[in-house]
């Protein structure tokens, strides 16, 4: 078993990920700007008080405990910032950017995953889906933030040859009880009603909170050599279609009067279109993109773990 620092470790996937490494029977130190109660009290759980920036606060961390593995999940949406990106959120980011890996290198770190996103993708041309390799051309401001940070990830560990290293880029993320990113697939971002395009045979490719935990547990455990190394797009195995996200927010949650269109043209696209809330709000829906079912390859990611969580048995 291991030491693991989760920098994040108190947000929203910080809590699900320090729960499944604290399972497998690893030591974890979750550092973020405040406690959780999620795992407080949990054997070889320990939690440091740390934003981002604390240089200081991450060196003693460090000094402390002889760390093996480090998962890096502060500076994400949906775990520690808001939907909505601006320049303190780069600017914290880039903080961080500027010591972690150095001194995570300098403590002789085995492994590091870092959690991006696959905003960071330029807005597939076709429905083929979109490979790791692909050019990375981010639209949004979490997009362009991400792809800052594998940037700097890259820069600091390309010549060490010693430290496994995984960018894991992740679509929206959702719960059983965490279903915002759910809902601003079927909300109109203007008026915030409730709508389906036909019938809602349409999906749109995300991630449920467990099978990001069960990648980062698989990927611990399994990678062995630097042939490891590398970009994986971690996601649900086949899409979340509107339909089902409609049935699920019935079954689990409330949910209003659900609007039916028959047309995506004239009204509702012309009233949002070109709107500056599409670059900074994460959660922005582009009804232009509605029908496309843009999918990521998750191949390489599937021979780290299943991804056997989905809308219909997700917890």
């Amino acid at each position: 078993m291991a030491t693991i620092l989760v920098t994040g470790g108190c947000g929203l996937i910080g809590d699900h990920v320090c729960s499944g490494l604290l399972k497998k029977g690893n030591t974890v130190i979750a550092a973020d700007k405040k406690e959780s109660d999620y795992n407080t009290g949990k054997d070889n759980y320990f939690f440091r008080e740390a934003a981002p920036s604390d240089q200081g606060k991450y060196g003693e961390i460090f000094d402390e405990f002889e760390i093996e593995y480090v998962v890096h999940l502060a500076c994400t949406v949906d775990n520690d910032f808001g939907p909505v990106v601006d320049k303190a959120q780069f600017d914290e980011c880039a903080a961080c950017d500027k010591f972690l890996y150095k001194l995570a290198i300098s403590k002789n770190v085995q492994k590091f995953i870092l959690l991006s996103s696959t905003q960071v993708y330029k807005q597939p041309d076709t429905r083929e889906p979109v490979r790791e390799d692909e050019p990375v051309k981010p639209v949004t401001n979490y997009g362009k933030l991400k792809a800052n940070e594998e940037a700097a990830f890259a820069n600091d560990v390309r010549k060490n040859k010693n430290m496994i290293c995984c960018v894991a880029r992740v679509p929206m993320v959702y719960s059983l009880h965490f279903t915002e990113n759910l809902m601003s697939r079927i909300r109109d971002p203007k008026d915030k009603s409730i709508f389906v395009f036909r019938t809602g045979e349409y999906g749109y490719h995300m991630c449920c909170i467990h099978n990001i935990s069960d990648f980062i547990i698989g990927f611990l455990r399994q990678a062995d050599s630097a042939n490891y190394t590398g970009v994986y797009n971690v996601a649900d195995s086949s899409l979340v279609m509107a339909s089902e996200i409609v049935t699920f927010m019935k079954e689990n949650h409330r949910l209003g009067p659900v609007l039916q269109k028959t047309s995506l043209s004239g009204g509702l696209k012309l009233k949002i279109f070109g709107d500056p809330e599409q670059k900074t709000n994460y959660r922005w829906l582009d009804v232009t993109t509605i029908d496309k079912n843009f999918m990521f390859d998750t191949t390489k990611a599937s021979r780290i773990c299943p991804f056997r969580w989905n809308i219909k048995n997700t917890k």
